[in-house]
């Protein structure tokens, strides 16, 4: 089990970058599938992209691709996602949520955006807003 916290979300206008920090403490020792997931009110928590703490193995949802990567720092105990070109539908609570790994790292970030309700380790979200 790990507890989360992140950190990073701001107002910014479209084109800007900005950088999400998730801070994970707990069962560090174990391997872990850590992600961030986005929602908004009214719809479904959305994956973004996940990263293995075992090996590093990394995987972006469709969304994103290529103006977003995620990386982890295993000495700070912490998981980043640097988005950049950032748009207005980028807009939302940016989560991350961790669950152990147990399969792929794509198989592990569709399980966390669908089992989210009931499975995972989650945050306490933080409100990333894209506006002129």
């Amino acid at each position: 089990q790990l507890h989360l916290m992140e950190s990073g979300g701001a107002l910014v206008q479209p084109g800007d970058s900005l950088r999400l920090a998730c801070e994970f403490s707990g069962s560090t020792s174990d391997a872990y599938a850590i992600g961030w997931f986005r929602q908004v009110p009214g719809r479904e928590r959305q994956e973004v992209s996940c990263i293995s703490t075992r090996d590093g193995e990394i995987y972006y949802g469709n969304v994103v691709k290529g103006r977003f990567t995620i990386s982890r720092d295993n000495a700070r105990n912490t998981v980043y996602l640097q988005m950049n070109s950032l748009k207005p539908e980028d807009t939302g609570v940016y989560y991350c949520g961790a669950a152990p790994l147990t399969l792929g790292i794509e198989a592990m970030c569709a399980f966390l955006e669908h089992q989210y309700e009931d499975f995972g380790s989650w945050g306490q979200g933080t409100q990333v807003r894209v506006s002129s």
